[in-house]
């Protein structure tokens, strides 16, 4: 890939992008991994299960959503059924292979296919799925989709600037701080300064053999505990 690159004027311009073309938007097909399965959300599937998962959580976990929480089964089908069911965002439940059961909702969103820019997001983990390998292993899932399978350029992780827990999670998995679009939105009747954090092209493929490295097997005990942590696989 070339530099950036100046002009006949002599100004400063982008790195040429030879050959691009627009890229397919994702489809509503099912990413098989070896701790979870991701699958586009269906409420006759899904919607019990995870407001069964979600009963078990305090009213912290959506304090940065912008949706719920939710006071019975049918209301949170009811949200489903009104908000998960188009392109964009295009949500997918987290689905746990062992269990079978849904235990976390994601969803792409943003998704610009002539540029080749995708945002993941929408994100809630029920506690049973909170600091799991399926955790982690869904977030790769989704990430190889956009890179390896669509080619997109960009993949990109948006959140409340207050939200701590979501700013290391993104860090963690190797998406690169880029700042804070002050008052960019509201929510919930207050304001959201939102921090924007990215994936390119060219940093995938060194984060996607440290996601490999980290999920295999291998690298858990027979009680399932990491040998080694995500970080020390990352670039």
């Amino acid at each position: 890939m070339s530099e950036d690159t100046n002009n006949t004027l002599g100004q400063p311009i982008g790195f040429d992008v030879p050959g691009w073309q627009a890229c397919p938007p994702p489809p509503r097909t099912a990413m098989q991994g070896r701790t979870c399965r991701i699958e586009p959300i269906d409420p006759d599937a899904h919607a019990a299960d995870l407001f069964d998962a979600n009963s078990a959580a305090d009213d912290g976990l959506w304090t940065y959503m912008a949706y719920g929480p939710f006071d019975s089964s049918g209301v949170y089908r009811a949200w489903m059924e009104s908000a998960c069911m188009g392109d964009d965002p295009l949500f997918h439940a987290i689905v746990d292979t062992a269990t079978g059961e849904a235990m976390g909702v994601a969803s792409y969103l943003r998704i610009e296919p002539a540029v080749g820019v995708i945002e993941v997001g929408n994100i809630c983990y029920a506690p049973a799925l909170q600091k799991t390998v399926a955790a982690t292993e869904s977030m790769y899932l989704m990430m190889r989709r956009v890179f390896d399978e669509l080619g997109y350029r960009r993949y990109e992780w948006k959140c409340d600037a207050l939200n701590a827990p979501s700013r290391a999670a993104a860090l963690r998995l190797g998406f690169q701080y880029e700042g804070i679009f002050r008052q960019a939105t509201m929510y919930k009747g207050r304001n959201r300064d939102t921090a924007w954090f990215a994936i390119t092209d060219k940093d995938w493929p060194a984060l996607k053999a440290g996601f490999e490295a980290w999920i295999d097997s291998e690298n858990f005990d027979a009680d399932g505990h990491q040998r080694q942590s995500l970080s020390a696989f990352m670039p």
